[in-house]
């Protein structure tokens, strides 16, 4: 078993520091002044806990000077902490899920179209709706389009998929679960995923989203649309 991943865990254990680590992977990127203040706690402590969770490998510290300043009177560059590449998965007793689910894609991803490929979807969209539908039982009876957005939200974000909303609507999602298998069998996960997400919205049925692909730098493959954003 890996130490190093268990100390990255048990770091997360105190919890002033994993509400600074959650705070800083919301926000994307904060400096000490802003994580003290979104926690409730002093920069002093702050600081201590958000370099402690740079040394256990959650989190990657660089210097910059934000809104462009440079040269004279710019002030000094801030501390900024984001989180950090890769992923810590730890089971006992040690399990390889990861790699039955590695080679099962690649298995499939051979067969670009295939009956295999198919069903790999009709199963991503069927849980999907099924999430989606629990989803909309807890949101209440006749739920409004805005508290079915909500729902949204919070059962991607239950799923891990991190989402947030920009201005124009769009809810984009800040991590991939799926990531590791997506570096390898990109086409196959992506249409897996894009399946996922669009069970999820017929299964909440009103909520006025559209799934699409969307590939970017970092993140999911996919994005939501409401009307508006899709106007």
């Amino acid at each position: 078993m890996d130490a190093k991943g268990i100390g990255a865990v048990a770091a997360l254990g105190e919890p002033a520091r994993l509400a600074l680590y959650n705070y800083v992977v919301a926000r994307g990127e904060a400096g000490r002044d802003e994580a003290a203040k979104g926690t409730g706690i002093s920069r002093a402590l702050a600081a201590f806990h958000l370099d402690r969770l740079v040394a256990e490998g959650l989190l990657t510290a660089t210097y910059r000077r934000r809104g462009g300043k440079t040269g004279p009177g710019a002030g000094r560059p801030a501390k900024l902490y984001t989180r950090a590449p890769g992923e810590i998965s730890l089971s006992l007793p040690e399990r390889r899920y990861e790699l039955a689910a590695r080679l099962l894609a690649r298995a499939v991803a051979k067969a670009p179209g295939s009956a295999a490929a198919r069903a790999v979807e009709g199963a991503a969209s069927a849980y999907g709706r099924a999430l989606g539908h629990e989803a909309r039982i807890r949101a209440g009876a006749r739920p409004s389009s805005a508290k079915l957005v909500a729902a949204t939200l919070g059962l991607l974000a239950e799923q891990g998929f991190e989402p947030v909303r920009d201005a124009s609507g769009t809810i984009r999602l800040r991590n991939c679960p799926f990531h590791a298998l997506a570096m390898e069998c990109r086409d196959l996960v992506c249409g897996m995923n894009l399946s996922l997400l669009r069970g999820v919205i017929r299964g909440l049925a009103g909520a006025g989203l559209t799934a699409v692909l969307d590939p970017q730098p970092d993140r999911c493959c996919v994005i939501l649309k409401t009307r508006r954003a899709s106007a």
